[in-house]
């Protein structure tokens, strides 16, 4: 077995799909629409065919806790291959105004690892 995909909630669709493409390097599908249910998205994928699914819906609403630190989805990990990689692309997301969450670290169980918001405030770990 293995994780097909994930999916997000987003308020903005577009603008999160072109911000997960450029900074992931994912290619996205064509977007679905459903008008009946006010629900659109888009499929994300990786070269290794692992995919993200965003998706929108006019009835969903925001939290005001942040996203990280309520019941549910905590974060999803995306790992790039060597820790000089995780500390380069934390450096990147910091000069662009990305919130680092977590400076890079070898953790408690052993991942090396830092944490970053997307533009809507869902955790990301980058990790080896």
């Amino acid at each position: 077995m293995k994780i097909e995909h994930l999916a997000i909630w987003v308020d903005n669709l577009e603008q999160m799909k072109d911000w997960y493409c450029q900074t992931f390097d994912l290619s996205a599908g064509e977007k679905y629409e459903n008008p009946t249910k006010g629900f659109s998205s888009y499929f994300l994928s990786f070269a290794s065919g692992t995919r993200i699914e965003l998706m929108k819906r006019t009835v969903i609403s925001e939290s005001p806790i942040p996203r990280g630190m309520i019941s549910g989805f905590a974060h999803f990990a995306i790992s790039v291959g060597s820790k000089e990689i995780v500390d380069q692309m934390t450096f990147d997301f910091r000069a662009q105004g990305t919130s680092i969450i977590g400076e890079p670290r070898t953790t408690g169980d052993g991942y090396y690892e830092s944490v970053i918001e997307d533009p809507e405030g869902n955790w990301i770990e980058i990790t080896v």
